[in-house]
């Protein structure tokens, strides 16, 4: 007989207690998707017994969440901006620090009416998104490198109804048209040391490694991005990247040897200095 929505998340959460922080969370996340409801649900009919084949999916997921596999994957989802953006294993996971960026980017085109954004490294389209969405009749450009992370942005712009976004691929730099230039350019580039231990623990093990990683100690391309933004900003435009929790000098020293200024730099929630903003006067 198949288990009951109580029964089935006292076995999930038994589960998952060795391998997950928020085995609970994890185990009504994913029962509520695979039924169409909301978690308030399962609280509501916990004696209701699952179909067969609803059960046996399941613990398939539970079993791959054990394995570390992240929530988000599994449902295809993650919520950011209060709102949910599809993903998938070929894209970054949205996550709460990024929403500082997203905040500062929405003061600046709010404070100084920009009109023409670039984000750089767009993955899921979760940062070009919510400012096309936040913005309206400010012009986003979005590029990445991976095609299947570009249908994925594409698509969460359409689900969530965002003024069209120009989606192109190639690295950094390389898709924009020549005369193109633009008032502020965000990013959230790869930045972690490849020796870095936390890459073999927890989501991250299973997040696309070319999204996080960045050569001389996760540097490398936050200063080709500060380097390649000379030639793309208007006069005075803006520079606005998220980095590592203990990179905040270095990418401050690196804007400033390149000749940026107005540099300054934003603490996160947990009061990590997370996202360095500068102006290229030149």
């Amino acid at each position: 007989m198949p288990p009951t929505l109580r029964e089935a998340l006292d076995a999930a959460t038994r589960e998952l207690s060795s391998t997950s922080d928020t085995a609970r969370l994890d185990a009504e996340v994913l029962l509520a998707q695979l039924l169409g409801k909301n978690r308030a649900y399962l609280r509501t009919w916990p004696d209701r017994r699952l179909q067969e084949e609803t059960a046996q999916q399941y613990m398939d997921w539970v079993g791959q969440r054990a394995r570390g596999v992240p929530v988000a994957y599994l449902i295809g989802e993650r919520e950011f901006w209060s709102r949910p953006f599809r993903v998938s294993p070929e894209v970054l996971i949205p996550r709460p620090e990024t929403e500082l960026l997203v905040e500062l980017a929405i003061a600046a085109i709010t404070q100084e009416n920009l009109t023409r954004i670039l984000d750089l490294g767009t993955g899921s389209g979760a940062i070009a998104v919510t400012l096309a969405l936040e913005c309206p009749g400010t012009e986003i450009w979005a590029v990445d490198l991976s095609e299947t992370a570009l249908e994925i942005a594409r698509h969460n712009a359409a689900d969530l109804g965002a003024a069209p976004v120009r989606f192109l691929r190639g690295h950094w730099f390389d898709p924009l048209p020549p005369e193109v230039r633009f008032e502020l350019i965000v990013s959230n580039p790869p930045y972690i040391d490849p020796a870095d231990p936390h890459l073999s623990l927890g989501d991250i093990r299973h997040e696309p490694r070319q999204a996080l990683v960045s050569a001389d100690g996760g540097l490398k391309d936050i200063a080709l991005i500060a380097e390649g933004a000379r030639q793309v900003l208007v006069p005075n435009g803006r520079l606005m990247f998220e980095h590592g929790f203990d990179q905040a000098a270095a990418v401050a020293a690196i804007l400033a040897k390149l000749g940026y200024r107005d540099i300054h730099q934003h603490r996160d929630l947990q009061s990590h200095e997370r996202v360095t903003a500068a102006r290229y006067l030149a």
